[in-house]
């Protein structure tokens, strides 16, 4: 009623008095629109790509590129880079009901009742940064030029096109001079850029050590944002040029150049430690690093205008992350700087920084001057072993030392501690670097200048002195011709191996086993049958190779566990076998590719070897806490030893031949030896 008496007096307020509504007709239109918010911007789903959308986020699937790049454009959002984050999460709950009632004569005495419940979570997140098309030239202002870089364009495009079908990853970039994007919005300067995490979620160690951090997929492009419209389109599509994360932000592959700006550091910006020490560490299968830090000025200068008048505030924040940058490569890989072209870098990056900002003059000193001490002790460690190892084999028992180990050094502990002394000595001067040069100068395929890098020899010097020790061994066992002194021996050793077992020094018990497995040794039956084996059983049980060293990996693994929550300085040491060390990361290099089929490089792989590598740098920055004994050392690691052939005629004289093989063995030695 009240209705009527509204319309009525509407209905005078326009035609005037007295007129009357006869007849009245209501509609209700409805209509429906199906439409999709992406960073609070509305964007239909119409016609065909709508359509596509609906289909696949219906499905729970990623939606096709093409698809959502024209969505996007037509909404005006692809006219600025834009970063897109899209999230999938599927819950579901399963509840089973289980009911028993018991009767007695139709009556019901008893009813129970249990559920079970089941929920089920699944989540899925992807985030990607979408760049504006450049806008079209118009009619008749493109040049002949222009025109071929154009073409040459399309065919980059293609091949880009067919390398992300195959890879299934979507990759999207935005042009910016520093390496990943994080932010809706890229500075013009290029100032500022934050890093996404990428420290392996499983190597907990590793990153803690470094202080490092399904499927999200995110990338950096890498060229300048006043680029040309070929490096631009470039940029946005080509998936060479590019960095791809997943699995919650690790990186796993990138193009050599969009890895080398990753590193770069800005006013705002500095990279990750654990990424930086993947990256440097295994770089140099890819680009030497004198190459490497050329590249690094390069850039620095390109960016930040180190030689123009840039703003004071926003260098003074940059500089100390480049001095930073220089102090954590010349503490964590100091050898790289042996070389004269790498510190031609290093001067001149320096000078700059102490011109711009003074302040870090006190830094840079302290830089260079720590980085000079450790230059100067490898250089006399160098000399050092050259000098030892100069005379330190003996074609004969006559060219032998006199001395007895087991009277220079009556308790075998000590002689294990000693041992452990020369261990850790050693290790700590390999260089982290050196496992991965040992790579490049063994791989065929890596260019031949490589193969120039005499930098592994550290190394190689450790596995010599494996070798050496196995041989002292067995030459302290078979210069003395009295079986009863050489039964004393053997026990004085496989004692010394136990006590090494117990300080974690497994690369001194394992060169002691193999000393006295040498054939030379193990065939001297009489003496070994007065020998205890029951101790020695054990040792070796421990070192079986058999199930690729399980009980010793075993044993290692439980070794690490005590190193790790230790409070004495002894029960710290862990000294790993290091030819198996050396083989595993041998394989592990082997085993996977450096390069995946698209051209990227695998970093996953760098994250395996950067894991390895950095327990073992743990293992080695250990410092030994036993009392030295210089003349025991000195023993140990320039008396001369038997070679394997006059090993081999000491071992005849000791307890002669009993077969026709042995015999004719030791003529041919003797005959050899005379000649």
């Amino acid at each position: 009623m009240e209705e009527d008496e509204e319309l009525q007096r509407t209905v005078e307020s326009l035609l005037g008095a007295g007129a009357t509504v006869v007849d009245c007709e209501r509609r209700t239109s409805v209509r429906e629109e199906e439409t999709l918010l992406v960073n609070g911007v509305r964007v239909e789903l119409g016609g065909a790509d709508g359509a596509a959308l609906r289909e696949a986020l219906l499905a729970g699937a990623a939606p096709p590129a093409d698809v959502l790049a024209r969505l996007l454009g037509r909404a005006g959002l692809r006219r600025a880079p834009v970063r897109m984050r899209t999230s999938l999460s599927v819950a579901s709950s399963v509840v089973s009901a289980e009911s028993v009632v018991v009767r007695r004569e139709g009556r019901v005495v008893d009813e129970r009742s249990k559920q079970r419940h089941e929920d089920n979570y699944y989540a899925s997140d992807t985030d990607e940064v979408w760049l504006p098309r450049p806008p079209a030239p118009p009619l008749g202002a493109v040049t002949e030029e222009q025109e071929d870089e154009l073409v040459r364009l399309a065919e980059r495009l293609e091949r880009a096109a067919v390398s992300a079908e195959s890879s299934g990853i979507l990759r999207m970039q935005t042009p910016t001079i520093f390496g990943t994007v994080a932010s809706d919005q890229t500075p013009k300067d290029g100032s500022s850029r934050k890093s996404l995490p990428q420290t392996p979620q499983s190597s907990k160690g590793f990153g803690a050590l470094l202080n490092g951090g399904g499927g999200a997929a995110a990338v950096t492009a890498t060229e300048n944002s006043g680029s040309s419209l070929e490096s631009m389109h470039d940029t946005a599509i080509d998936a060479d040029n590019s960095l791809v994360y997943r699995d919650g932000g690790n990186l796993v592959s990138g193009s050599l150049e969009a890895l080398v700006q990753h590193m770069v550091p800005t006013a705002d910006y500095y990279p990750d430690r654990a990424y930086l020490f993947a990256f440097l560490l295994s770089a140099r299968l890819f680009i030497k690093p004198h190459t490497l830090l050329g590249q690094v000025c390069t850039l620095c200068d390109a960016q930040q205008h180190l030689g123009d008048k840039a703003p004071k505030e926003r260098l003074g924040r940059f500089v100390p992350h480049l001095v930073q940058l220089l102090a954590e490569w010349t503490e964590t890989f100091p050898y790289d700087f042996r070389d004269e072209r790498v510190m031609g870098h290093v001067r001149s990056l320096t000078q700059k920084c102490v011109a711009i900002d003074p302040s870090v003059r006190r830094e840079v000193s302290a830089l260079l001057q720590a980085l000079l001490l450790r230059l100067t002790a490898l250089e006399k460690y160098e000399e050092f072993l050259q000098k030892v190892n100069a005379e330190s084999s003996a074609r004969s028992l006559d060219c032998l030392s006199s001395t007895d180990v087991t009277e220079l050094c009556l308790n075998p502990a000590s002689l294990a501690q000693q041992l452990t002394h020369i261990e850790l000595e050693r290790l700590s001067y390999i260089g982290p670097e050196e496992f991965v040069q040992a790579f490049a100068k063994e791989n065929p395929n890596v260019e031949t200048s490589f193969k120039d890098m005499k930098k592994t020899r550290n190394l190689e010097s450790y596995v010599q002195w494996f070798n050496r020790l196995s041989y002292l061994v067995a030459t302290e066992v078979c210069k003395h011709v009295k079986k009863k002194q050489r039964v004393k021996v053997m026990e004085y050793w496989i004692e010394t191996a136990r006590e090494c077992f117990n300080i974690g020094n497994f690369n001194s018990l394992m060169a002691i086993i193999a000393g006295l497995n040498m054939s030379p040794i193990s065939r001297l039956k009489k003496t070994w049958s007065k020998v205890p084996s029951a101790k020695f059983s054990i040792l070796e049980h421990q070192m079986d190779p058999s199930s690729n060293f399980s009980s010793y990996r075993s044993t290692l693994k439980a070794a690490m566990w005590r190193s790790a929550g230790a409070t004495d300085e002894r029960q710290r040491i862990v000294i790993p076998f290091f030819s198996l060390l050396v083989k595993d990361l041998y394989f592990l290099n082997e085993g996977c590719s450096n390069k995946l089929p698209n051209g990227h490089i695998n970093f996953e792989k760098f994250w395996q070897l950067a894991k390895q590598v950095t327990e073992f740098i743990t293992w080695k920055q250990v410092t030994c806490p036993f009392e030295k004994n210089p003349k025991v050392i000195t023993f140990l690691q320039a008396s001369p030893v038997l070679t394997e052939n006059a090993l081999a005629i000491a071992s005849f004289e000791c307890e002669p031949p009993d077969n026709n093989h042995e015999k004719e063995r030791y003529k041919t030695l003797r005959a050899e030896l005379n000649s």
